[in-house]
């Protein structure tokens, strides 16, 4: 799944909200867990999560009168596209470039450490 698109930030946060939540998920859990970060009106929500199920990212199945939603793009998925998207296209693919990037913006030197060890233990 290398050819993910890019979600716009709103999405993004629903979608956070919903692979926390246990699947399928209804819109009340995944208020629970925008609440906390990013609340949003109740229309909002519905309008993004049909939005989301455009995209392909989720589903959503009607039982009576309810909705429940599950993801059809996992979260490390779609990490792993941003990852290789922004590697290539904001640092040309330059290995060095990314890990200037990593240093100036503000990764601690605990941080740098954590990632230097999980590097060299081939834990990645």
């Amino acid at each position: 799944m290398n050819d993910i698109k890019r979600l716009p930030d709103a999405e993004q946060e629903v979608m956070q909200a919903l692979w926390e939540c246990e699947a399928p998920a209804t819109r009340a859990d995944i208020e629970k867990y925008l609440f906390v970060n990013h609340p949003m009106a109740q229309t909002t929500l519905l309008t993004l999560l049909t939005r989301l199920s455009e995209r392909g990212f989720i589903t959503i199945e009607k039982v009576g009168r309810k909705s429940y939603y599950r993801p059809c793009v996992s979260r490390d998925d779609y990490l792993v596209s941003r990852s290789r998207s922004f590697f290539e296209k904001l640092c040309g693919g330059n290995i060095s470039a990314f890990a200037n990037a990593l240093c100036s913006g503000g990764l601690s030197k605990e941080e740098l450490t954590q990632l230097r060890e999980m590097l060299e233990r081939d834990s990645l």
